[in-house]
C-alpha cells in the first residue's frame, strides 16, 4: 500500500499542513517521519497503515546532545477512514499538538523572544542571553 495514491496524498497534505519548515526522514521499512516547525512543534509518523501525531518534546542527554522524545496525541488507521473524516481528524490532531507545544514556550525577559522550553537557561532567560551575560566582564 505504501506508494499508493492515497499514501502520496497524505505525504502532500502533511508537507503543506504542518508548521514550516517541514523535514522528512524516511526509514528502511518505508515509514516516514515528518517534523514541523523550527524549533520542532509537531512530529507525525506515517506508515503503511497508520498516522501517529505527536507533540514535539525531548530531553538533554548531555549539555550538547538533545534527543527528541515525542508525546503521542493520537493514532489514525488511515486506510480504514474515508478521506474527509481522515483529513478532519488529522487536521485537529496537528492543531492540538501545535497548540500544546506552543503553550510551553516562555518569553525571555531580556530579549523578548518566545522560546522553546529546551532552549531556556531558566524560566526567565533564554540560553543565548544567558551566554551573553556570562561573557560580560564587570
Amino acid at each position: 500500500m505504501v506508494g499508493s495514491e492515497r499514501f502520496e496524498q497524505l505525504i502532500a497534505f502533511l508537507n503543506s499542513n504542518l508548521p514550516q519548515p517541514v523535514t522528512q526522514q524516511e526509514f528502511a521499512n518505508g515509514d516516514i517521519q515528518f517534523t514541523g516547525g523550527d524549533p520542532g512543534e509537531v512530529i507525525v509518523l506515517l506508515t503503511a497503515t497508520k498516522v501517529v501525531v505527536s507533540e514535539f518534546a525531548g530531553v538533554w542527554e548531555t549539555p550538547e546532545v538533545f534527543v527528541a522524545a515525542p508525546r503521542r496525541l493520537g493514532l489514525l488507521k488511515w486506510r480504514r477512514l474515508p478521506e474527509t473524516p481522515l483529513i478532519n481528524a488529522l487536521t485537529a490532531l496537528v492543531k492540538g499538538a501545535r497548540e500544546s507545544r506552543l503553550s510551553q514556550f516562555q518569553t525571555c525577559h531580556r530579549c523578548g523572544h518566545h522560546t522553546a522550553p529546551e532552549r531556556l537557561f531558566d524560566e526567565h532567560l533564554c540560553q543565548t542571553c544567558a551566554m551573553r551575560q556570562q561573557e560580560v566582564v564587570h
